[in-house]
């Protein structure tokens, strides 16, 4: 058994013959009574409680650099360790009783048989890799799409869902964030940036047949036909997904080279990265705070005339905003809102997600408004009868009121349900 002490140090003031001065006193924290166990039974807890409680329960930060890697998880090693230590005593470590580090922490969790990674390797490597994208130039400055598809995938990285998606889902899930944060006249075509980003190590592509075709030309309908997974190589999705220092190092690059000085915080909140918030015990903001912070931004952009913008490429057509569209599907809960539904209100996309469709309750193109309380979230058989059914107008009649009905519920006196 390797037995680690982790020096503190005590400030004392001696009496002597000579003046008064201080010494240190140098006392140890022993940190043998851990075993293999003890670090079971904190790594178990962590899995109960989910990264953010644990770390605020103990009083940690993020870990920075080194990570135990157990069973496919990635956990941060000195809370792991000022936990484990609560499980051996009886009274947990905090955060400034002992130092983590290569020669305590790690060299701990090693000898009792766990894996402990540095994180810093893999965010060197994502950073410089990210350093030498090249995206086709336009007249307002580089293309945006493939950075928008990198912040994509860190968010689901972060957000612990599926690394791998198919073309049929991402395409869905792209095309609004393309066309509300690409360069204004680029078409918001995902198939594009994919089939560009998997020619970088730190993109997968998978699940297709022959030769996958380059990104320039047409390859939309190789894309359907396939429907390959695309997503964060594994390491680059570990990295994102257990180091802030990454986060920060590939957003702070891909700002300041591609979006004139800062990825916007609308765009992080889209992709569910930010701004996120180290102190301890920070709560994330609960649903309905989420949705009214999505209005306000909503309404704020009404005033100025963003809704009135048109986006040209074969035809002219209204722009439609990408953070309504999230709103939506927030204050839906992952159900069809039509109060009538019939169908399966609970389905889920392979991927887990739900099976919905936001729509305008008044088209769009014909002028409907882009605002939470005209739109409604339907599973795809209600969408067809509100759109092409014999009972469309009448079911229209009713999701205009729900959809009013549910956002006052969610956001009582918003100005905007009468603008």
């Amino acid at each position: 058994m390797c037995t680690v002490h982790i020096a503190r140090i005590v400030h004392m003031t001696h009496r002597t013959s000579t003046p008064a001065r201080h010494l240190p006193t140098l006392t140890l924290v022993n940190l043998a009574p851990i075993t293999r166990t003890h670090v079971l039974a904190a790594l178990a807890e962590f899995d109960r409680l989910g990264r953010a409680a644990f770390l605020a329960a103990y009083g940690f930060a993020e870990a920075r650099q080194y990570f135990v890697h157990h069973e496919g998880r990635y956990y941060d090693s000195k809370a792991v360790v000022g936990a484990a230590y609560g499980h051996a005593t009886g009274r947990p470590l905090t955060a400034d009783e002992f130092s983590g580090g290569r020669q305590t922490v790690a060299r701990l969790l090693e000898s009792l048989g766990f894996t402990v990674t540095d994180g810093t390797g893999p965010t060197r490597d994502l950073v410089q890799a990210l350093t030498s994208l090249r995206v086709q130039p336009t007249d307002a400055g580089p293309a945006r799409h493939q950075p928008i598809v990198v912040l994509w995938a860190m968010g689901r990285a972060v957000r612990g869902r599926a690394r791998l998606v198919r073309w049929s889902e991402a395409r869905v899930e792209l095309r609004g964030l393309l066309r509300e944060y690409g360069r204004d006249g680029a078409r918001p075509s995902a198939e594009y940036p994919l089939l560009a980003l998997a020619r970088h190590d730190f993109w997968e592509m998978s699940g297709y047949a022959g030769e996958r075709p380059a990104a320039h030309g047409e390859p939309r309908g190789w894309m359907d036909a396939q429907d390959p997974r695309g997503g964060l190589a594994a390491w680059a999705a570990e990295a994102v997904q257990v180091s802030p220092a990454t986060r920060d190092g590939v957003t702070a690059l891909l700002g300041a080279r591609f979006f004139d000085g800062a990825v916007p915080e609308e765009l992080l909140r889209d992709v569910g990265l930010g701004p996120v918030s180290t102190a301890l015990g920070a709560q994330p903001p609960s649903p309905v705070e989420e949705y009214v912070r999505r209005c306000a931004a909503i309404r704020a952009a009404e005033r100025a005339g963003h809704h009135e913008r048109r986006r040209i490429d074969v035809r002219e057509a209204r722009v439609r905003s990408s953070a309504s569209v999230q709103a939506v599907l927030l204050r839906s809960g992952g159900r069809c809102e039509n109060p009538a539904c019939a169908g399966q209100p609970d389905d889920v996309t392979r991927d887990g997600a739900p099976l919905l469709e936001v729509d305008h309750v008044d088209d769009h193109a014909a002028g409907g408004r882009d605002h939470p309380a005209a739109m409604v979230a339907l599973c795809p058989n209600c969408h067809a009868v509100k759109t092409r059914g014999r009972g469309g107008e009448r079911l229209r009649e009713v999701l205009r009121a729900e959809a009013r009905e549910r956002h006052v519920a969610w956001y009582p006196g918003d100005e905007a349900v009468s603008g």
